[in-house]
């Protein structure tokens, strides 16, 4: 009588080789052909934003993105660049709102200030000073006609610091008789 273990060998290699060809094949021509790779949500004609912080928080119920601690915003689209210590993002207003030593550049302008908002949908900044400070902006003019120089400015006097200036207590008396 012949073993049973040497009879389901043969059998069992035929039925396992049978049930590998397939996997191998269709494993082989899955490899074989170029693997898809993931890619987020960054457009190739610049309209995204870029923003990094130390921490960022996204409510989709608001819609509201809170970045805080060095952010930094790169919008190439409009070509801004911004920091600032804490910014929001309102998706469905279209609006960035920047807090805490904001500092912008666009194209060459910049502007400074301790809250700075940005309506995306319009390009316009509305800034707002630290208590006793003023905004600071500065602004890139362009000279719609080039080849004329601009009139020079009038010389300014030496200071004299040995003369006194004129003051009511100091000024000649113009009273008659005196």
């Amino acid at each position: 009588m012949m073993p049973s273990s040497s009879f389901s060998r043969p059998w069992m290699c035929r039925f396992g080789f049978t049930l590998l060809l397939p996997v191998a094949l269709v494993s082989a021509l899955t490899f074989t052909t170029p693997l898809r790779i993931a890619r987020g949500q960054t457009p190739t004609d610049g309209r995204a934003l870029t923003l990094r912080a130390d921490k960022q928080e996204a409510n989709s119920q608001t819609g509201v993105l809170t970045a805080s601690g060095n952010v930094q915003i790169y919008y190439p689209a409009r070509q801004i660049q911004a920091t600032a210590a804490q910014a929001q993002y309102f998706s469905r207003e279209r609006r960035i709102i920047l807090n805490g030593d904001v500092y912008i550049l666009q194209q060459g302008n910049s502007i400074r200030g301790e809250s700075v908002t940005y309506l995306i949908d319009e390009g316009r900044f509305i800034a707002t000073p630290k208590t006793n400070t003023q905004v600071e902006s500065i602004y890139i003019l362009s000279d719609p006609n080039p080849a004329t120089q601009p009139p020079a400015a009038p010389a300014t006097p030496p200071l004299n610091p040995q003369s006194a200036p004129q003051t009511p207590a100091n000024a000649p008396s113009s009273a008659p008789g005196q």
